[in-house]
């Protein structure tokens, strides 16, 4: 087991720069472009897939480094770059972790790779959970999949929504109910094949911020998919079902569904993503801090200004623990007996709010025009407080679980 430790090795540190000089010369000097532009930035994309950031090789070689911290250094310096384009970037990740969490292991292979495609063809996934009346509450879903046993398919309708990639994607990882009496429990997923007959993308969002990241509803309408796309398999939901009707019945055990499963596995990634933006945004104004003068000296020399710096120094530094040590603990198999977990997808969420918001502060007016870089970073940051659970129900899940009571 790998030892919790601060210091990167000599392969991540060399993995850092390269991730923070392509975030530095590819990414930062399109962000504006692309953020006006309300588009997926696909030549963007395909550069990373170019130099092999967007590929499975990639984030499979980070997701197994023994430490943990493969993936949140990667992402913090994807997003230090621009939130909008990394989100492109790293979007397909979210339903690639939806099959490694819960698919076999022919699924793993045959699926994963279609997500990505490659540097001449690049392709992206959709994940799609969130419905227009079931975000945070997960039981109230409706979308319904119904296995038509006479052909080995399962029928799927509903209508997901806030779906990155949704409807642009060459892969779906679609959520459904298949027993609505389990309530959250009779939940799984399902892979929708490329091409596949009644799906379509319904309305795209015009978003406060990550502009540059495709997001749409995803429509289902009477799709049928091969009994093989079920992820995990059916005998495994078979039994799984069996044992929730059974704990159901004793009032026992709460049971993890598909969906909070790879939320789980997600959320130390997205503190980090947010402890970029924040880094990002507190660069900038350190910079303009010192370079800015005011009644003939630099504005840092303000003791105003300069606590502030301070304090938004010491919360990044603090995010970044807190997502490094879930993640380690994830890695290694330490369960979240503290929901530690949300606890670094939390205060990093909250942390890139408040550091982007400070950051214009600094820059005053300045800061409020598109001019400079921060006023995007404080749009892009209102993200990480709502997607993947709202900073409401990250609070939620940490009361819960230190207090082991049912909170609502």
């Amino acid at each position: 087991m790998a030892e919790f430790t601060l210091d990167l090795n000599d392969d991540q540190k060399q993995v850092r720069d390269w991730l923070h000089g392509f975030a530095a010369d590819v990414i930062r000097p399109a962000a504006s472009e692309w953020d006006e532009r309300e588009e997926t930035p696909w030549p963007v994309i395909q550069e990373a897939a170019k130099v092999g950031i967007y590929s499975l090789d990639f984030y499979a070689q980070q997701f197994f480094d023994p430490t943990g911290l493969g993936i949140p250094m990667a992402m913090e310096e994807l997003f230090w770059g621009d939130a909008g384009i990394a989100l492109s970037i790293v979007g397909t990740g979210l339903a690639a972790v939806g099959v490694l969490a819960n698919g076999t292991e022919e699924q793993i292979g045959t699926w994963i790779p279609q997500m990505y495609g490659d540097a001449n063809d690049v392709k992206v996934a959709a994940f799609c959970s969130s419905e227009p009346d079931a975000g945070s509450d997960v039981a109230a879903m409706r979308t319904r999949a119904v296995y038509d046993e006479a052909t080995d398919e399962w029928v799927l309708d509903g209508t997901k929504t806030w779906a990155t990639n949704g409807g642009i994607a060459n892969v779906h990882v679609v959520v459904a109910v298949v027993d609505a009496g389990l309530g959250s429990k009779g939940h799984a997923s399902f892979i929708v094949p490329p091409d596949t007959p009644g799906l379509s993308q319904g309305q795209k969002f015009k978003k406060h911020g990550i502009r540059a990241s495709h997001t749409a509803e995803v429509v289902l309408e009477g799709v049928r998919v091969p009994g093989h796309c079920l992820l995990g398999g059916k005998e495994k939901l078979d039994e799984r079902l069996a044992r929730a009707r059974e704990r159901v019945k004793s009032g026992g055990e709460r049971v993890k569904n598909a969906a909070m499963a790879t939320f789980e596995a997600s959320r130390p990634a997205v503190g980090a993503m947010a402890v970029g933006t924040a880094r990002a945004a507190y660069e900038v104004a350190l910079d303009y801090a010192k370079t800015r003068s005011q009644f003939g000296r630099p504005i840092i020399d303000n003791q105003g200004i300069a606590f502030q710096l301070a304090d938004m120094r010491t919360r990044i530094d603090a995010a970044r623990l807190l997502v490094w040590r879930a993640s380690w603990m994830a890695t290694t198999g330490k369960p979240f007996t503290s929901a530690e977990g949300s606890m670094s997808k939390l205060y990093a969420s909250e942390t890139a709010k408040k550091v982007t918001a400070q950051a214009i502060q600094i820059l005053g007016g300045n800061g409020f025009t598109r001019e400079y870089p921060v006023e995007r970073m404080h749009r892009d940051a209102a993200i990480y407080t709502i997607f993947e659970g709202t900073s409401e129900i990250q609070r939620l899940v940490i009361a819960r679980t230190l207090s082991g009571m049912p909170i609502r």
